[in-house]
């Protein structure tokens, strides 16, 4: 197979690419080359900005491909250059699109692709699907081959999934957590959620590569897992080592904060209970099979994160923020009593 990623070293698409590579595929890489350090050896680099239209059709002017995936177009133009760009040269286009694109609040937890898109909370979310429906579009007009995929909260070893965290990634709340400090956690905690490693992602994902099924179809691929919040954030407190001490924060509220968009995150999404069906990903890929339990491997996160120190980024503004937001509640709560 030959296949052409366009972006291929993020949190999603870096296990595909390094699966790919050990499976003898042929394997392109369209990006502007400033993660491609630990790409695995065999992968062909084609360094370019994607947004720079007539410089990539140059540099695949003699290249065709059996798959090409973009993994980073957000928007309905990002799709229409992608368009232009390879119509006629692959047999299979993939687009990553997301979870959180399906209808919220739900009408019903259990999701399955046949599930409403609208998302009225993110404009991220607005967006992939409007990509979706331009996609479609061209599928059904032209006979564009495009396959659409939904990942939902997936995550690798770099960054401990949360619900709630600043700018600059997820370290400063397990900061907090080893400081003994509280840290907040979204509602009650007892909504339901699903984290997909992303080595299971990947499986599924070069399953539908190069598969005829999927063509003109709309897939997601996460685990079978189902956790609370409480539990994801008890799983993180464990790996650290720590007792958690956490402080439930309605997600409303924290939507109210102009500090950070909240709205689009929370309620948009992971403040809603979520439950996948994943039947009709395995009647495509019938091997497919979500084989990292989540306390597994986020044990594996947290230690590659405190042997790595490149990852543990402060975020010192957030800390102030969560004291703040603490604060406030514990001085609600004692206008109440009093």
């Amino acid at each position: 197979m030959k296949a052409l990623f366009i972006g291929g070293t993020g949190t999603i698409s870096s296990a595909i690419t390094k699966q790919l590579v050990e499976s003898g595929c042929e394997l392109y890489l369209l990006n502007r080359g400033t993660r491609n350090a630990d790409l695995p050896a065999g992968v062909h680099s084609i360094k370019a900005d994607i947004n720079n239209e007539a410089q990539v059709a140059e540099l695949i002017a003699d290249l065709s491909f059996d798959v090409v995936a973009d993994f980073i177009a957000f928007k309905p133009e990002q799709l229409e250059r992608d368009y232009r760009l390879f119509k006629g040269k692959t047999k299979q286009f993939m687009f990553i699109s997301s979870a959180s694109a399906y209808q919220t609040p739900f009408s019903d937890y259990r999701i399955t692709e046949g599930t409403p898109l609208s998302n009225p909370y993110w404009e991220y979310s607005r967006n992939k699907i409007a990509c979706e429906e331009y996609l479609t579009k061209q599928y059904r007009e032209q006979g564009f081959p495009i396959t659409i995929v939904r990942p939902s909260h997936t995550y690798d070893e770099r960054s401990i999934p949360l619900g709630v965290h600043g700018n600059n990634g997820s370290w400063q709340v397990a900061r907090r957590m080893l400081e003994n400090k509280p840290v907040i956690i979204h509602g009650d905690g007892t909504s339901l959620w699903t984290m997909t490693h992303n080595s299971d992602f990947a499986k599924g994902f070069i399953g539908l590569m190069g598969n005829i099924h999927a063509i003109g179809e709309s897939i997601h691929i996460t685990s079978d897992e189902s956790v609370t919040w409480n539990q994801i954030y008890e799983i993180i407190a464990d790996a650290l080592g720590v007792k958690l001490n956490a402080v439930h924060v309605a997600s409303e509220f924290l939507a109210a904060s102009s500090k950070y968009d909240f709205r689009g995150g929370l309620l948009g999404d992971k403040a809603n209970s979520v439950v996948f069906d994943n039947a009709k990903l395995k009647r495509l890929v019938p091997e497919f099979a979500a084989t990292t339990r989540l306390d597994q491997g986020i044990k594996q996160t947290v230690a590659h994160i405190l042997a790595n120190p490149e990852h543990q980024k402060v975020d010192e503004e957030f800390d102030l923020w969560c004291d703040k937001v603490v604060n406030a509640l514990a001085a609600a709560e004692k206008a109440l009593a009093e």
